[in-house]
C-alpha cells in the first residue's frame, strides 16, 4: 500500500461522520457470510436481484443504504425474520455494472443503527433507522489504555505469524486513538463467526466490546501459533522422507552392483513382460513403456505411483490381440438356435444369414442387430444362443438408467476412483476381443448434465469409426470392429434417431396361443421341474391345461408371467412330495384352481354382446398388441367435445379428426342435423398406447361416434386400426404384428386394415391370418359398412332382405 493511500485510510478512520446529512430512511440489503463494522472499507459482488435494487436505490439517498448481515447464509431469498436488526449504515463510494448484470460496489461503513420499521418489503427492502451511536470515554484510564495496547501488541504478532505485517499496518495501529474504533479495526479483519461478529456489533459498551475482541484476538493468536508448528513439523517430516527416499536409491544401488533385486525391480521387470506379451499397437506399446518409466521414478508407496499401476494393470490385461475362433457351422448354428428358441423364424433367418457372410467374407464388418420386442420374448436369450453357435464368449452390459457419459467412455485418470468405460470393462472380463457383446435396454439410456451416453455409443458402435475407439480413461485407440454387438430395446421410438441410423433392427412381436403351448411343454415345464427338484414323470400337465393357463391366468405378448404361473405350480407339488405325499400328481383343467386360483384374465364383460357406441382398437405398446376399446357417451349439452383415458396428442387430435369427419357426413351418414348442437360428446379411452404411431384409433373413434349417434351396434369381433384424415381416408399404421396378435388373444375375429398396410401382411403367421379375417380399406365409409351391424328398426321393416355384411360375406 503507497504512503498515500495509508494516509487517506488513517483520515478516513479519524474522521467523524456528520449524522445529520444521513437519511432516516433507506434501502436495506442483507449480506451473507460478513459483518460490517463502522469505519470498514470492503467490495461487495451482489447478484441477487433484490440487492442488486436496492443498490440501485441508494443512489437517490446520496448513496447511503443500510447493511445487516444475514441469519442463514443458505437461505436465497431472506425475509424479515431472516436477517439481524441491527446493522451499518454504509456509503457506496464506487459501484460497477458487470456484463453478467451483477454489480461490483465499494462500500465503506459509517455508523451504528438499528431497523425500527419496514417500509417496503417488495422488490427490495426500505427500512426506517434509528443511529446508535457510542461515545469513548473522555479519558483513558490505566487499565483501558493497557487493554489498547495489548490489542495492538496482538495484532501485530498475528499479522507476523501469518507473514501479513508491514510497516504501514503498524502505522496504521499506532495512529487509532480510539478504543470502539480500534475494536472494530481489529474485529473487522479477525476471521469470526457470523453470530460472533454480530454479537461484537451489538454490544454499545466500549470497554467492554474491546475485552471480548481482546479475547478472541488471544485465540486467534493461539490457534495461528500452533498451525505454525504444524506446518514447520510437516517440512521436517517432508525433509525426512527426501532423506529417506535418497537412501533408499543408494541401497537400489548398491543391490544392482552386486547382482541383486529388489520388489520393485521385480515389478517392473514383470510389467515389461506383460506389455511385451500383449502385443499392443505401436501407439499404445509407447504409452505403456512411457507410463513404465514414470513407475520406475516413483516412490513406491506415493499415491500417483498406485494410479500408474492401476493404469498399467489395465493395458496389460486387456485382450489386445486375444480372439476367440469362430465356429461358423451353418447347420449346427441352426440347430443350436431351433432347440432353444421355437418360433422366431425371421430372426433365426436373419442370424443365419450373418454367419453366412462372415464365413464368407471374415472381414466383413459386422452389422449392429437391434432386437425390438416386448419383455420376455426372448431377446436376452437370442444373444446367448447366437454365441453358443458361433462358440464365442458372451457379454452382456445392462443400459438401464444410465445417465453418465464416462459409463460408456471411461473416467479421466486426473480424477480419484476413475476407471474404462464399462464397455472396455466387460472385454477385459471375457478375455477375448471378439465377444457377443449384448447391450440391454438401449431405448432406457438418459442424459443430464454429466453428459449424453447414447451420443457416446456411435463411436463404439459405428464399425466406420470403432476400429479406434478412444476410451478416456485409457487414452489409446482401442480396436472394437471384432465386436459383434447386438442390443436390445422394448420400443423403437425412444431410441435417438442417430443411434438408431446404424442399426439393423428386427422386430420380435411375442408369441401364438399355440407356440406358447409348444414352448411350454419342451421348454419352460422341464427347466422349471429340475429348478424345483422334480422329476418328469412325477407330474404330468394335460394339454388343456396349459391351455387354460395361457388365455385364462396370462396375458402378455412374452413368456414370463407364462413361466412363473408353471414355476408356482411345480413349488405346490414340490411341498406336497416334501410333505410326504406319494403317487404322480396330474394337472387338469379341471382342478387347475386349486394350484393358481381362479382365472385372472376374462373377457371383457362389455364385448360380450354388440353394442352401441363401443368400438374396438388396436394399440401397441411396450408389451405388445392389446385391444384398445372407445367408448362414446351422449347428453343434453351443447356440443363440447370431452376425451378422457390415459392417451397422448395424438390421440386427441385423432379423437377432433373423427368428430369433424363425423360432423360433415351427417346427412349422408342419415344423423340429424341438431344432434351436434343439442348434445355434449364424451369419448373415453380406458388404456392408452404409445401417442406415436402405436394407437392408431382413428377410424375405431369414427365408428364409434357414427354408432352412438345412428343407434347401429358395432360388431364386438371386429377390430380395427388405423387413422382418418379428414376427407376419410384410411391412413396406414405400424406394428401390424403386434396388433394381430393381440387382437387373436382377445378373441376378435375379424381385423379392418388399411389398404396401404396389405404388404405387411406377409409377415404374419400363416396361424394367425387361418384365425383372422383382414379386411384392406381405404375410406372410412367402408369401415362403417363392415363394422356396423344393421339398425333393428330397419331389419325389421325390410325384413323380406336377407341380412349379409357389406361387402358380401355372410
Amino acid at each position: 500500500m503507497a504512503e498515500a493511500d495509508m494516509d487517506d485510510l488513517i483520515e478516513v478512520i479519524e474522521k467523524e461522520g456528520n449524522l445529520d446529512n444521513i437519511p432516516k430512511t433507506l434501502p436495506m440489503m442483507p449480506v451473507r457470510d460478513i459483518v460490517v463494522f463502522t469505519d470498514m472499507l470492503l467490495p461487495l459482488f451482489v447478484g441477487r436481484d433484490k440487492s442488486i435494487k436496492a443498490m440501485e436505490e441508494c443512489v437517490g439517498y446520496d448513496r447511503y443504504i443500510f447493511l445487516t448481515a444475514q441469519k442463514d447464509a443458505e437461505v436465497e431469498n431472506p425475509g424479515t425474520e431472516d436477517v439481524y436488526e441491527i446493522g451499518t449504515v454504509g456509503r457506496v463510494q464506487k459501484m460497477i455494472k458487470l456484463p453478467d448484470g451483477r454489480i461490483k460496489a465499494l462500500v465503506q461503513g459509517i455508523v451504528k443503527a438499528k431497523a425500527v420499521a419496514w417500509l417496503k418489503k417488495r422488490g427490495y427492502f426500505k427500512v426506517e433507522v434509528s443511529f446508535l451511536e457510542e461515545q469513548d470515554p473522555e479519558e483513558l484510564d490505566i487499565e483501558l489504555e493497557a487493554l489498547m495496547r495489548n490489542v495492538k501488541e496482538n495484532s501485530e504478532k498475528l499479522l507476523s505469524l501469518k507473514g501479513e505485517l508491514s510497516g504501514d499496518i503498524g502505522d496504521l495501529l499506532s495512529h487509532i486513538d480510539s478504543p470502539g474504533k480500534l475494536a472494530d479495526l481489529v474485529a473487522a479483519n479477525l476471521n469470526l463467526r457470523t453470530e460472533d461478529a454480530q454479537a461484537l456489533l451489538e454490544l454499545n459498551d466500549t470497554p467492554e466490546r474491546l475485552k471480548k475482541v481482546n479475547d478472541l484476538l488471544a485465540r486467534e493468536l493461539a490457534l495461528t501459533t500452533v498451525q505454525a508448528k504444524i506446518q514447520t513439523d510437516v517440512k521436517d517430516e517432508i525433509s525426512k522422507n527426501q532423506r529417506d527416499y535418497y537412501l533408499r536409491e543408494q541401497v537400489k544401488a548398491i543391490h544392482r552392483e552386486l547382482g541383486e533385486s529388489d520388489e520393485k525391480l521385480a515389478e517392473i521387470k514383470e510389467f515389461k513382460a506383460k506389455i511385451k506379451r500383449c502385443k499392443l499397437p505401436k501407439e499404445g506399446e509407447e504409452e505403456a513403456v512411457k507410463q513404465l518409466r514414470r513407475l520406475e521414478q516413483m516412490h513406491s508407496d506415493s499415491s500417483e505411483a498406485s494410479v500408474v499401476r492401476t493404469y498399467l494393470d489395465t493395458i496389460v490385461e486387456l485382450p489386445w490381440s486375444k480372439s476367440s475362433k469362430d465356429v461358423l457351422d451353418i447347420t449346427r448354428a441352426q440347430t443350436v438356435l431351433d432347440k432353444n428358441h421355437l418360433g422366431l423364424e425371421k430372426v433365426k433367418e436373419r442370424i443365419l444369414e450373418y454367419l453366412s457372410v462372415r464365413k464368407l467374407n471374415p472381414k466383413k464388418k459386422g452389422q449392429i442387430i437391434c432386437f425390438v420386442g416386448p419383455p420376455g420374448v426372448g431377446k436376452t436369450s437370442l444373444g446367448q444362443a447366437i454365441a453358443k453357435a458361433m462358440k464365442r464368449k458372451f457379454q452382456r452390459l445392462s443400459l438401464g438408467g444410465i445417465r453418465d457419459e464416462a459409463e460408456i467412455r471411461g473416467h479421466r485418470r486426473t480424477y480419484i476412483g476413475s476407471m474404462p468405460g464399462r464397455i472396455l470393462q466387460g472385454l477385459r472380463q471375457c478375455g477375448t476381443n471378439n465377444p457377443v457383446f449384448m447391450l440391454d435396454e438401449i431405448d432406457k439410456l438418459g442424459n443430464d448434465f454429466r453428459g449424453d451416453p447414447s451420443s457416446a455409443l456411435l463411436e463404439a458402435l459405428d464399425p466406420e469409426q470403432n476400429t479406434a475407439f478412444s476410451d478416456h480413461y485409457l487414452n489409446i485407440p482401442f480396436d472394437l470392429s471384432n465386436v459383434m454387438f447386438i442390443l436390445t430395446a422394448n420400443i423403437a421410438d425412444t431410441i435417438p434417431s442417430a443411434l438408431l441410423d446404424r442399426m439393423e433392427v428386427i422386430r420380435i412381436p411375442g408369441y401364438t396361443h399355440q407356440e406358447k403351448i409348444e414352448i411350454a411343454k419342451t421348454h419352460l415345464l422341464p427347466r422349471k421341474l429340475r429348478d424345483n427338484g422334480l422329476i418328469r414323470r412325477s407330474i404330468t400337465i394335460h394339454p388343456n391345461a396349459l391351455a387354460t393357463i395361457v388365455t385364462e391366468h396370462t396375458l402378455e405378448a412374452g413368456l414370463r408371467e407364462l413361466e412363473r404361473k408353471l414355476d408356482t405350480i411345480c413349488r405346490k407339488i414340490a411341498r406336497k412330495i416334501a410333505e410326504g405325499q406319494k403317487g404322480k400328481f396330474t394337472i387338469t383343467r379341471q382342478n387347475l384352481t386349486r394350484y393358481l386360483g381362479p382365472p385372472q384374465y376374462m373377457p371383457e364383460l362389455d364385448q360380450e354382446e354388440s353394442q352401441v357406441g363401443l368400438a374396438s382398437g388396436l394399440a401397441w405398446t411396450e408389451v405388445g398388441g392389446e385391444i384398445l376399446y372407445i367408448e362414446i357417451s351422449l347428453f343434453p349439452g351443447k356440443g363440447e367435445l370431452l376425451v378422457t383415458g390415459q392417451i397422448g396428442e395424438v390421440m386427441q387430435e385423432s379423437a377432433r379428426a373423427a368428430l369433424t369427419w363425423t360432423k360433415a357426413n351427417q346427412e349422408h351418414l342419415g344423423i340429424d342435423k341438431d344432434a351436434f348442437d343439442n348434445q355434449d360428446i364424451h369419448i373415453h379411452v380406458p388404456a392408452g398406447a404409445i401417442p406415436k404411431d402405436g394407437p392408431s384409433a382413428g377410424i375405431a373413434m369414427v365408428t364409434a361416434l357414427v354408432s352412438a349417434f345412428t343407434g347401429r351396434r358395432v360388431n364386438n369381433l371386429v377390430a380395427m386400426t388405423g387413422e382418418v384424415s379428414l376427407r376419410g381416408r384410411v391412413l396406414p399404421i405400424g406394428g401390424l404384428k403386434e396388433k394381430a396378435l393381440g387382437a387373436l388373444r382377445a378373441g376378435i375375429k375379424q381385423v379392418i386394415i388399411p389398404e396401404k398396410n396389405k404388404k405387411d401382411l406377409y409377415d404374419i403367421p400363416k396361424n394367425v391370418k387361418s384365425k383372422l379375417k383382414f379386411t384392406c380399406v381405404r375410406d372410412v365409409n367402408q369401415v362403417l359398412d363392415i363394422a356396423l351391424e344393421p339398425c333393428v328398426e330397419a331389419s325389421a321393416k325390410e325384413a323380406d332382405i336377407p341380412e349379409t355384411d357389406p361387402d358380401g360375406t355372410a
